[in-house]
């Protein structure tokens, strides 16, 4: 007997996805616990597997649709069994007679043979200035959907102000809009800065690179920065925290789960580094470049892409300086790293060209003051300007 099998509940508080890409089509046979769909997440892209063995009958919505948890993905049914077509709606018929059909469905019987569009959109195709001419609609017997409005380019815009185009806002930069306002409304933000001079961890690093490489992995500064992060944090525990507003209290973490900042081609993601505090700088940079190339490449999973307890972004590697960077919420605070550029620095009383990099950290005043927040990032400058500290203290 047919099935509507509907979108499950991928845990994480997600309750919509985007519809990457079927991977059956309507008459396939598929196994129990096959993957049937790609989804894409606010975190990542999941396969999604059938629940039972069984015929494809119909695919119920198209790639690039959003689809909310609940909702109908595909019917399945037994082998052999006849798809079942959609049954025109009867007409609705009262005690006085028959009652008027929707608005929207006039619209579409009436333009029958011409352009298929609800009044909705068409009121957005004229405050947007879109001819629905020459639009291949993609809904019910070709009708143009409000999402077949978002690809196409505008005209002229209405205040004449010249040409525009319109992106969707999907996928991961919708997920990091959400995220970064929902940051923003929980957290009562405030960003510090300070430089430090890493001149010796600079060599040390290139003493070290050739040697490192030849094991097959790249060694960057983010190791030494996380570290760096990481021994502070052990002093300064308010800003390894999450804060419990429903309870009125504050949950100080004993595990350093480090959240990194990754710039992918579909925006920014996070994946998670557990228990930094375990780790060498070797393996830290192992992972570092693992989970990036996994996140460029959207193979991530959920479970890498979250429990971070602090966040490290890293965008000086980009060529920025100083900046205000947004806490990942259920975290705390964020620590950014800026461009290492040679400036003129006081050394020993004397001038000299030295290795400097800026540091911003963003925390929630909510939790911590501003002089736990100066005093934890004049530790992280303590161990970048003596990089020995990170070997010889404990972990």
């Amino acid at each position: 007997m047919a099935f509507d099998f509907k979108l499950p509940d991928l845990g994480e508080g997600i309750t919509e996805v985007e519809l990457r890409r079927w991977l059956v089509k309507e008459g396939d046979t598929v196994a129990e616990h096959q993957p049937v769909v790609e989804v894409e997440t606010d975190k990542a892209v999941v396969e999604v597997p059938s629940p039972r063995a069984g015929a494809v009958l119909r695919l119920q919505k198209r790639e690039g649709d959003t689809v909310r948890v609940g909702e109908a993905l595909l019917t399945i049914g037994e082998a052999g069994e006849a798809r079942q077509e959609t049954l025109p709606r009867p007409k609705s018929v009262g005690i006085v007679g028959e009652l008027p059909e929707a608005e929207e469905e006039k619209e579409d019987k009436a333009e029958a043979g011409e352009i298929l569009a609800t009044p909705m959109v068409r009121k957005l195709a004229r405050e947007r200035g879109v001819d629905l001419h020459g639009i291949h609609g993609s809904g019910p017997r070709g009708s143009i959907t409000p999402e077949d409005l978002e690809t196409v380019a505008a005209p002229p815009s209405a205040e004449g102000f010249g040409p525009a185009e319109r992106v969707p806002l999907r996928g991961v930069r919708r997920a990091i809009a959400r995220n970064v306002m929902d940051s923003k409304r929980r957290t009562a933000f405030v960003t510090g800065m300070d430089e430090a001079d890493i001149t010796d961890l600079w060599e040390l690093r290139e003493r070290e690179q050739e040697a490192v490489e030849a094991r097959g992995t790249h060694l960057t500064f983010l190791p030494f920065f996380i570290k760096a992060a990481q021994h502070a944090l052990r002093e300064h525990p308010y800003l390894n925290a999450a804060i419990d507003d429903e309870g009125e209290a504050i949950i100080l973490k004993k595990h350093f789960h480090f959240g990194i900042a990754v710039e992918t081609p579909d925006g920014l993601m996070v994946p998670v580094i557990r228990d930094v505090d375990k780790k060498s700088i070797i393996e830290l940079a192992a992972e570092i470049q693992e989970l990036g190339q996994k996140a460029r490449e959207r193979t991530i999973s959920l479970d890498e892409m979250k429990g971070s307890s602090f966040t490290i972004t890293n965008y000086g590697h980009f060529g920025g300086i100083f900046a205000t960077p947004i806490i990942n919420w259920p975290d705390v605070a964020i620590l950014g790293f800026g461009r290492i550029a040679e400036r003129p620095w006081i050394l020993r009383g004397e001038i000299a060209v030295r290795r400097i990099l800026p540091l911003s950290l963003t925390f929630d005043h909510r939790v911590t003051d501003g002089a736990d927040a100066a005093l934890f990032l004049g530790k992280v400058v303590r161990y970048l300007e003596d990089p020995g500290l990170l070997f010889v203290e404990s972990t």
